[in-house]
């Protein structure tokens, strides 16, 4: 591109880069641009969809005053986004989704692949992301593990490698390991495996989460538990495998098993705190809600290993020049501690830890990450009491947790099918 004067953009920028000795913003967050192009990047607003659990407005508070950039965040629901994603490209610059949409999304070619040479700490993220294993001795979960729809094989593909390549589909943000969580002043006995939700002695007061492609993993993990299943790959069953699940999951169902299907967060902590559920499927800082209300919750490692789930953001197809730049300002800013800190305190994971760390006390480190009994009581980013001095993480550490992950949430190749099952079994 010419200026008026006849000099490329890249002439203006070299030469102001010259002129200010490379320097950056003086609040040091802004890294990659010399500063006439970082001021012009404080002006721009990116505009990122996804679901509420990490479009969150401290993020979008704290992005602003750090790099200048604004983003307009739009939290909906893992259907809307899928939709949203597909069908309105151009409502969107940063798609936030979880791994199991980008299955479905990224080979509709509305995201771009993000060149990982630009990602400033892409050496750091948990191999998880990239690999598929945490430790080179972890063996690779079932379901839509992130690795398998991690790279593209190239700058303009839409399809998904087998190996690791220089063009990522998503930069990580958030993930957990799921388990189900119980009420243990009321489930009157140990809770040790995933059948558990089945016993017929918490017959009307078990209940779980009515999100098909989240549901069926925990649906499978009861079944397989209670030994009326078993999977090739829980993660992507054959119709037969579909139908075996739901029918454990009706019989049950009919038993009168099941007080309730739950949708929103919400719903989880009101049915464990009114007592009416006291054995179902949860999300961590769901748990952590029902604690703060005085009420004893537990999130229950089981034998059979965790349900686990991620997300990350992802580039817009129609992203370019300036405002493409920002969003690759705003990513390596996203991974830079602040963001990481502030998820682990609510009981997430962030992708990249050694910067998390450098953002959080000693003892919240060893509290959240490590499994150590904290040393002080634990806050939530808001200043709110989470857990009371002397607790430890319910499943310990962080290779603890994240090591013992049985299945992913998924999208099967029978997909439709099983959404239709699992209709059924609402429906029943």
């Amino acid at each position: 591109m010419k200026t008026t004067n006849g000099m490329t953009r890249r002439g203006v920028l070299k030469s102001a880069a010259a002129a200010v000795g490379g320097a950056a913003i003086g609040s040091g967050a802004i890294t990659g641009f010399p500063t006439i192009w970082a001021q012009n990047i404080k002006n721009i607003t990116l505009r990122q969809m996804g679901t509420g659990v990490s479009n969150l407005n401290d993020v979008a508070e704290k992005c602003k005053q750090d790099t200048g950039i604004t983003l307009q965040m739009t939290a909906l629901d893992s259907d809307a986004v899928t939709q949203r994603a597909i069908t309105q490209p151009n409502s969107y610059d940063i798609a936030d989704i979880e791994y199991w949409i980008c299955k479905k999304v990224y080979p509709r070619n509305v995201l771009q692949p993000m060149d990982t040479k630009k990602l400033k700490y892409f050496d750091q993220i948990v191999p998880i992301f990239t690999t598929g294993k945490l430790t080179p001795e972890s063996h690779i979960a079932q379901g839509t593990a992130p690795h398998t729809v991690g790279f593209v094989e190239g700058q303009s593909s839409t399809k998904f490698a087998k190996a690791p390549t220089e063009w990522f589909t998503l930069v990580p943000t958030i993930y957990n390991a799921d388990t189900l969580g119980i009420r243990p002043d009321l489930v009157g006995r140990p809770i040790t495996s995933w059948k558990d939700l089945a016993d017929p002695a918490f017959k009307g007061k078990a209940s779980i989460l009515n999100i098909p492609s989240i549901g069926i993993m925990d649906a499978a993990m009861c079944s397989e538990a209670l030994g009326l299943a078993t999977y090739g790959d829980k993660g992507n069953m054959t119709r037969a495998e579909i139908d075996k699940t739901m029918a454990v999951m009706t019989d049950l169902k009919k038993q009168g098993q099941f007080r309730a299907f739950w949708k929103s967060f919400d719903e989880s902590v009101n049915l464990m705190v009114s007592g009416e559920v006291v054995i179902q499927s949860m999300w961590s800082p769901a748990v952590a809600a029902v604690r703060s209300k005085g009420i004893a919750c537990t999130y229950q490692p089981l034998k059979e290993g965790y349900r686990s789930w991620g997300g990350g953001l992802g580039l817009a197809r129609h992203l370019k020049g300036i405002e493409r730049d920002a969003a690759y300002e705003y990513i390596n800013w996203y991974l830079s501690g602040w963001v990481g800190a502030y998820l682990n305190r609510q009981g997430y994971y962030s992708a990249v830890l050694s910067t998390a760390k450098a953002h959080m006390e000693p003892y919240e480190w060893a509290f959240w990450m490590e499994g150590k009994p904290a040393e002080k009581d634990i806050m939530s980013p808001q200043g709110k009491l989470m857990e009371k001095a002397g607790t430890v993480r319910d499943g310990g550490s962080f290779y603890d947790r994240m090591g013992h992950v049985a299945c992913w949430n998924s999208v099967m190749d029978q997909d439709k099918y099983m959404v239709s099952k699992w209709n059924e079994f609402i429906a029943a």
